[in-house]
């Protein structure tokens, strides 16, 4: 097998928005090499829709405050305020740097940044909703990569498109650099680096019924995970409330934001029930639970799995001006047209809140003391800086992204001079290679479909928006056994170019070891908190679980420890709308 060798100061895994943020800053204090396993502007970061957070005040009175308290009462007390007020107080600046950078951000009749309406985002600490998200129509991601991207380009980031990472290579507690596969010809490039960061995004695609594409499978947070790094609150899972009946794509949040509503079987608006403050525009765990709460009573439509998103009330040109994308999707998939036909919708399998732990700075944490492994670094879904904490807002995670994608960058920056390129050894590519070739000659009789279709359903069915003690149990017991079914696998493609079973294969395996661990967080939490919603525990109980889940592979099985939750001026309240 082919084996070339790349030298670079940093070396960023993702070219979604948060790798290609920390390229343009990182980028400026050495050569950088971003790794992508697709073409970069089809990352991931394109398909969310709705808008990005950032208390402008251009179309109501809002300050960076209320924005925090906002995203502290939505993290249900679990995100660490520190870091919360980092990103909020952030967040102005980095919306007109993104302006200036080129991102075409809609526009009110004045000219200035259009903003709209989303859920969990108040005036005056929960008072009434406010206009915080800043968007470009319904392409807002779309429209933020591709300008970051040229940002790239025009400061000589060097991009490595369709490279899937194998191994991602820690020793004596230092990063050394990144061994992958060029998906194209099947050769094996090793990246020698002095740091790296990890932007490699979400894993949805652990779930049946995902907004996720195929691509989020979550390899990064494994691969780390098998080398002794700690995952963070990985029970934490967000369910975006509004995914196309049967095919779980993505109705922004948005919709709601321009006043789009949701009914059950009767003709009821019954978010009044759950949220009689913000109504639709409640959090998203909490609209998510009502949706799924109407069905289970019976109150769905026709008495089927879903309800009705009823956009029909809004103005056509607001619909075509503001929200065309999805708008698009209906007809397309649907067959039905928003503003003549209210849209089918239940929740769907959307963000991850937990991931690798991070300090303020993207420094990855190897211990719940604080301890870093020098050089590497993590930024947006992938990493858990702990901003989310137990459930996302909505458009804070595009700046998330963006807001550490660039304090990593700038972290590195700092220690480039002050520390050595690493080495990767060449028994650490043997053992990838040895891996890869025993997958494309192993002579089971499993196939990936087969294995991912059974996890996929195991963990939607037992670990998603509802879930009970038996369950979790349940779904251990399964993906134990699918596990030994991995060991089984075969694949029918034997070649080297574009082999995309074989990186299926690789994947499945990675996912397999991610459901374990959200598994097993889930079952160790006794309480109910934002996104995880035990129904054996359904009350939040701040005494004993107040605090961050570490989830530690050893030698033996996977143990957890627990880190408090950093609180500096928002108590603890109940979480009312």
């Amino acid at each position: 097998m082919d084996i070339t060798t790349h030298y670079f100061d940093t070396v960023v895994i993702g070219s979604g928005l948060a790798g290609c943020r920390a390229a343009i800053e990182s980028v400026n204090y050495g050569t950088v090499a971003v790794l992508s396993k697709l073409y970069p502007t089809r990352s991931h970061s394109t398909a969310a829709q709705g808008g990005i957070g950032a208390a402008l005040g251009n179309e109501e009175e809002d300050n960076p405050e209320w924005h925090t308290y906002d995203t502290v009462k939505g993290s249900d007390f679990l995100g660490d305020q520190d870091a919360i007020e980092i990103m909020c107080y952030d967040a102005i600046p980095t919306i007109i740097e993104l302006e200036h950078m080129g991102v075409p951000f809609s526009r009110t009749p004045e000219g200035k940044i259009a903003q709209r309406r989303f859920g969990g985002h108040t005036r005056d600490f929960g008072a009434a909703p406010v206009r915080r998200a800043c968007y470009s129509a319904d392409r807002t991601g779309h429209a933020v990569l591709f300008a970051l991207y040229e940002q790239c380009q025009l400061k000589g980031v060097k991009f490595f498109q369709e490279f899937q990472v194998l191994d991602i290579v820690i020793e004596n507690n230092k990063v050394q650099g990144v061994i992958a596969l060029n998906i194209k010809n099947g050769s094996i490039h090793v990246f020698e680096a002095k740091a790296v960061i990890v932007a490699s995004g979400g894993y949805g695609k652990l779930f049946k019924v995902t907004s996720n594409a195929y691509a989020t499978t979550g390899e990064c947070l494994s691969i780390l995970f098998r080398q002794g790094i700690p995952l963070e609150d990985m029970e934490f899972f967000q369910f975006h409330p509004t995914g196309l009946y049967g095919l779980g794509i993505l109705i922004t949040e948005g919709a709601r934001g321009e006043g789009g509503v949701l009914i059950n079987g009767k003709g009821e608006r019954f978010m009044e029930r759950y949220a009689p403050t913000i109504k639709d525009l409640a959090p998203r765990d909490m609209v998510s639970r009502a949706i799924l709460t109407e069905i289970r009573e019976g109150r769905g439509i026709n008495g089927k799995e879903y309800v009705y998103l009823d956009l029909r009330h809004i103005d056509k040109k607001i619909l075509q001006e503001r929200l065309p994308e999805i708008t698009t999707f209906c007809k397309i998939y649907m067959g039905i047209d928003p503003s003549e036909s209210p849209i089918p919708v239940v929740p769907t399998a959307h963000y991850a809140m937990g991931g690798i732990p991070t300090d303020n700075d993207g420094r990855v944490l190897r211990d719940v003391d604080g301890s870093v492994v020098e050089g590497l670094y993590a930024a947006g879904e992938c990493a858990c800086v702990s901003v989310h904490g137990a459930n996302r807002l909505g458009c804070n995670s595009l700046l998330d992204t963006v807001v550490f994608g660039r304090r990593a960058g700038k972290a590195v920056g700092s220690v480039l001079k002050s520390i050595e390129r690493g080495k990767v050894k060449k028994e650490r590519i043997k053992i990838n290679i040895d891996c890869i070739e025993m997958i494309r000659n192993n002579k089971g009789k499993e196939t990936v479909a087969s294995i991912r279709k059974k996890l996929q359903s195991s963990m939607m069915d037992k670990c998603s928006v509802f879930r009970t003690e038996e369950g979790l149990k349940e779904l251990l017991e399964e993906i134990k056994i699918l596990k030994e079914r991995y060991k089984e696998l075969t694949i029918s493609d034997k070649s080297q170019i574009f082999n995309t079973e074989l990186l299926e294969a690789v994947e499945l395996g990675h996912m397999l070891t991610l459901s374990e661990v959200i598994a097993l967080s889930a079952l160790q939490r006794t309480e109910s908190r934002g996104a995880h919603y035990r129904e054996d525990y359904p009350e939040r109980d701040d005494e004993n679980w107040l605090k961050h889940t570490f989830a530690f592979l050893t030698e033996k099985d996977i143990e957890f420890k627990y880190k408090p939750v950093r609180i500096t001026r928002f108590k603890l309240e109940e979480r009312k709308y």
